[in-house]
């Protein structure tokens, strides 16, 4: 499975960004696809995840309300749309792909990652 992330860039406070993460390979219908983010110096952090269920999103507390995750089966991508956004969600931000079925907002559920998006949110 190959995941290609995009849509990063620079934008100033309260802004907003859209990230996408096109899989392709050999993909499953049943499989989370998750965010994650690492700012310099700190650990990967979960940020947003969708469960191939109806319904089936997450959400980190720090963006909840903020960020809404969606996912299109049928182009094989996933969308993070990032609203209100702040200096503190700058960051790289890594989309990852998962057949696990709990754990999903811990990296290690995660068998294969994208390469890296980055989002500056200037003050």
């Amino acid at each position: 499975v190959q995941l290609q992330a995009s849509g990063g860039g620079l934008v100033q406070a309260g802004g907003s960004l859209r990230l996408s993460c096109a899989a392709s390979g050999r993909t499953f219908i049943r499989y989370v696809v998750g965010w994650f983010r690492q700012a310099p110096g700190k650990e990967r952090e979960f940020v947003a995840a969708v469960h191939w269920a109806p319904n089936g999103a997450y959400y980190a507390d720090s963006v909840k309300g903020r960020f809404t995750i969606s996912r299109d089966n049928a182009k094989n991508t996933v969308h993070l749309q990032m609203t209100t956004l702040k200096p503190e969600d700058t960051a790289v931000y890594y989309c990852g792909y998962s057949r696990a079925r709990t754990g999903i907002t811990g990296k290690g559920a995660y068998e294969y990652w994208g390469q890296g998006t980055l989002v500056t949110v200037s003050s």
